[in-house]
């Protein structure tokens, strides 16, 4: 019989290479997996994870699909370094993209210099409004915010369905469900010429010097890391286990309202029913990809990103399913997690007395 034992003290090595070797086990299963399907692996992977980035406009792209993976993804690690499990950052993106849209849309034939500011802070501002509810949940009724912050995903995508198909829904849109175009004073400028990449994909590198300020310098970030790793131990210091409820939520909310408004202020330039391929779930792998830090976040969140890039581009140059996409994520958070086990239990043939109970062997 196979069972774990737990490791006396998890190896810092081992906890370094765990991604690497994750990543690595990833292609490995992806080679063969193409394999399967009666495509060259080595073909296949050359055009899932090379061909997406080989000229500038590639590159734009990869911003463009990362800095939302990375804003959500850092918010996220914080809230679960703290053992804070905030699920529902699509629900907090898509009504970051409601009220910064609303105040694009308000804004119709009067913009100035103020719109893209006041936008920006009003889809922060949504985003954590709508993470507010598992914050209050949790702290007055001690209810489970993985469950609350999940169902209230579902109600704030289809709030945004509601709007777009009815108040928000332009007059001029030939019934098709989006509302009117944002005027170009409420648009995200371009910052690199021949791409696509605007001015929000460097809030991605912002949020995570941010996050990891918070972390290493705060006092703030010292109480997420105590809580989140011995929360008797932060108690009996006199920290507070619902002011960290609170400011993680709210702070992972902004930030998906953050990735929101940039979202539909930047590609799209209006609200629509589907504006997220799911970022808000995808960063929950990018968070623990990038093993809860701010700066693997980073890395994590670009290497995600390209997958996303990398299904496009094998659906059409191999003619396989976009589906490939979420099988890769899938494999790469399977392989992650396992490495992580791994990291902490060694695997020993027998002796189910020595399986896990406190890490006493």
């Amino acid at each position: 019989m196979l069972t774990l034992e737990a490791r006396a003290a998890p190896s810092a090595a081992l906890s370094i290479l765990a991604p690497v070797v994750a990543v690595g086990l990833t292609l490995a299963a992806g080679y063969l997996l193409f394999e399967l399907l009666g495509v060259d692996g080595g073909r296949a992977l050359f055009v899932f994870f090379v061909r997406p980035v080989q000229d500038l406009y590639g590159l734009g792209e990869l911003a463009v699909k990362a800095a939302p993976l990375i804003l959500i993804g850092v918010g996220l690690a914080l809230g679960f370094r703290a053992n804070v499990w905030n699920i529902g950052a699509e629900g907090q993106f898509a009504l970051g993209a409601v009220a910064g849209g609303a105040v694009a849309l308000a804004a119709h034939g009067v913009e100035g210099w103020w719109t893209l500011p006041a936008m920006i802070a009003a889809g922060a501002l949504g985003g954590a409004a709508w993470a507010a509810l598992p914050a209050l949940f949790r702290t007055r009724f001690n209810t489970n915010e993985i469950l609350t912050s999940l169902m209230l995903t579902y109600v704030g995508v289809l709030l945004l369905n509601y709007l777009v198909h009815g108040p928000l829904k332009s007059p001029d849109s030939f019934n098709f469900p989006e509302s009117r175009p944002f005027g170009d004073l409420a648009l995200l400028p371009v910052i690199v010429e021949g791409t696509r990449a605007h001015l929000g994909v460097l809030l991605a590198p912002l949020a995570v010097l941010g996050g990891w300020f918070v972390l290493a310098r705060l006092h703030l970030g010292y109480q997420i890391r105590v809580i989140g790793l011995a929360p008797r131990a932060g108690a009996y210091a006199g920290f507070s286990q619902r002011r960290i409820v609170w400011a993680t939520l709210l702070g992972s909310g902004a930030l998906a309202g953050l990735a929101g408004v940039a979202e539909v202020a930047g590609p799209i330039g209006q609200l629509q029913p589907a504006i997220s391929p799911g970022y808000g779930f995808t960063a929950i792998i990018v968070a623990f990809l990038g093993r809860l830090h701010p700066v693997g976040v980073f890395f994590a969140g670009t290497l995600i990103a390209l997958s996303y890039l990398g299904g496009e581009f094998v659906q059409i140059e191999l003619g396989l399913p976009l589906a490939v996409t979420g099988v890769f994520q899938g494999m790469l958070l399977f392989f992650v997690l396992g490495c992580e086990v791994l990291v902490r239990y060694r695997i020993r043939l027998g002796g189910a007395r020595r399986a896990v109970r406190g890490g006493a062997t």
